[in-house]
């Protein structure tokens, strides 16, 4: 817990005396002088500019501009607008089924994007995974630059995201709460944002309420949410933010104070290469002796530190910084709870002890009816069979919950992604689909229950058969009996033949119905037969399968004929 926020310090000095904000800042200021003209008529309309800088020993930057430069007198009440993301299909893969907020982008920064579409998406083409590259921008050319970084990020595989990092200066918030949402379901995207913002600039706090930032407070409703990391800086130093709403906090009190400072110099645009060169060198920590007696733990110390150093405690001075740091150190608790908590749908091996004990079950269940029935009839007559049905329904448990997460986990993600994660889960997931399901089914009828694939089926078996529908895999032709029976759905419908055939004995107005749906079992039967795609364990004498055949050859009699009777009369040698 406090490393989270000691990582917050270290952070700030390792990027400040690294090259790589330095590294960003040139690349905007040589954009920038290209296009001085351009930049100093602020009778232009917004424009954006790019360039890409080669570097081969320290990989591209691509920096990004706008024309003229952004400062608060520019900026008016339209540049609030958001647009949403049905009207951007360009960024149709930010939407998940967990996230039901509407997704919205800053209108100003995707007009800016779509004006460059076509030449990014050339650009995009030319890029790989394998080189480092730095996307930055300055004010309202970073959120372009955030906005194309996305749109990488998205073409690349999973292990590209280490080689990407946008940094901006001074930007714009980019979306609303649901593209903050979107950006929190990949947390390898959202940490490959830095956003650096100083105390002076008005700008990032623009777009936080529907008034300006000094007349905004701590509670005002917010169109607009910050996503990835910030850098904090003022004259006392920079500090890094994760936590959302921390960083709404600062960049209120920031703006506000920033708006203040600038009444009168409303056209100025900040320096940043400037505040750099004054803090590169310059270590932000403090002895742990100053602080307030109010701070009662490590993680509070850490946040109050960095409050400290972002300037807010200077600029107002009716700020508590301990009960702000109070606040902010409680939701990092709260959010470190989260992350520790989140589920990794990807480590089957956690399943592997579930599944060789489910393996070694249905070995051990051949010399009797077959796994299927030996659950659905479980009768404890030794300690040994007490033993092996409790760990049989532990092991059963394990299994379903790990993959209902894991379905759940999966289908939430991007569309995109999803189809990646989805593929390389797809053996397992049907293996398990196959080997389990059976068991539900067999305590569903075990309990007198009628209809399980429409009223007792689980969703995530429904959505496993999808993943392998959905995957158009290639079929053959099978030359022998598979070892588990294919459609995981099978003793269900035999489950279904059995009460059909007590209904023929029954009321005669309920038997046409029955005896229909009895002939559509005998087709499906023989088709599954016909492809070897049942396993032969179906046969055993006691299976719920020949009882049903027994019980079905008396009510039909013997000079009823079909492909299966036939089949099953010839003894079912054919069936290897």
């Amino acid at each position: 817990m406090v490393s989270l926020y000691n990582t917050g310090l270290e952070l700030a000095n390792l990027l400040l005396g690294s090259d790589l904000l330095n590294q960003s800042w040139e690349a905007i200021s040589k954009l920038q002088k290209q296009n001085l003209t351009l930049l100093e008529d602020p009778s232009l309309p917004f424009s954006v500019k790019y360039q890409i800088y080669e570097n081969p020993s320290k990989g591209s930057v691509i920096a990004f501009v706008s024309s003229p430069n952004c400062a608060v007198n520019h900026l008016q009440q339209e540049f609030r607008e958001l647009v949403s993301s049905d009207q951007i299909t360009s960024f149709d893969f930010l939407r998940t089924r967990s996230n039901t907020s509407s997704i919205s982008i800053h209108k100003a920064a995707f007009t800016l994007f779509a004006s460059l579409e076509n030449e990014l998406s050339l650009l995009k083409q030319q890029l790989t995974s394998s080189q480092p590259l730095i996307v930055t921008g300055h004010s309202l050319g970073g959120s372009v630059a955030s906005l194309f970084t996305l749109w990488l990020l998205e073409s690349l595989p999973s292990y590209g995201a280490q080689q990407i990092l946008c940094i901006t200066f001074g930007s714009p918030l980019l979306g609303n709460n649901g593209f903050q949402k979107a950006m929190s379901e990949h947390p390898a995207w959202s940490s490959c944002f830095l956003h650096v913002v100083s105390d002076k600039d008005p700008v990032p706090g623009f777009l936080i309420s529907d008034h300006n930032a000094s007349a905004a407070t701590l509670t005002t409703p917010t169109w607009y949410m910050p996503f990835g990391n910030y850098l904090f800086g003022s004259e006392s130093g920079f500090s890094c933010f994760e936590e959302p709403q921390s960083i709404l906090e600062l960049m209120i009190m920031s703006s506000r104070c920033a708006e203040i400072e600038n009444l009168h110099n409303r056209s100025q645009v900040i320096d940043y290469g400037h505040i750099l060169e004054q803090l590169k060198n310059k270590a932000i920590c403090r002895g742990i002796s100053e602080l307030p007696d109010s701070i009662s733990n490590p993680l509070q110390a850490g946040t109050y530190l960095l409050l400290e150093a972002t300037g807010v405690g200077k600029l107002q001075e009716n700020v508590n910084l301990s009960y702000l740091a109070m606040n902010i150190a409680k939701r990092a608790e709260v959010q470190a709870k989260r992350k520790q908590n989140v589920f990794d749908p990807f480590k089957i091996s956690v399943t592997k002890k579930s599944l060789t004990y489910l393996e070694w079950y249905i070995k051990n269940s051949l010399e009797e009816a077959g796994y299927y029935d030996k659950y659905k009839t479980r009768r404890s007559r030794s300690r040994d069979e007490i033993e092996s049905t409790e760990n049989l329904i532990k092991h059963h448990r394990t299994l379903k919950f790990f993959w209902k997460r894991t379905v759940t986990e999966v289908e939430n993600l991007p569309w995109k992604e999803g189809k990646i994660r989805r593929k390389r889960l797809l053996y397992a997931a049907t293996n398990y689909r196959r080997m389990v399901e059976p068991l539900d089914i067999a305590e569903y009828y075990g309990r007198g229950k009628k209809d399980y694939v429409l009223h007792g089926r689980s969703e995530h078996y429904k959505l496993l058969e999808k993943w392998l529908a959905g995957e158009n895999t290639q079929t053959y032709q099978r030359s022998q009996a598979s070892s588990l029976t294919v459609d995981s759905c099978f003793w269900a419908y035999v489950e279904e033949a059995v009460i059909s055939c007590q209904v023929l004995k029954g009321s005669p107005q309920d038997q046409e119905s029955a005896r229909g749906n009895l002939m559509k079992f005998e087709q499906y039967v023989m088709d599954m037969i016909n492809n070897f795609l049942v396993s032969r364990e179906i046969f055993l004498s006691q299976s719920s399968f020949m009882l049903w055949w027994n019980e079905y050859s008396k009510v039909v009699g013997n000079s009823y004929t079909s492909p299966l009777t036939n089949f099953m009369n010839d003894g079912f040698r054919s069936y290897a």
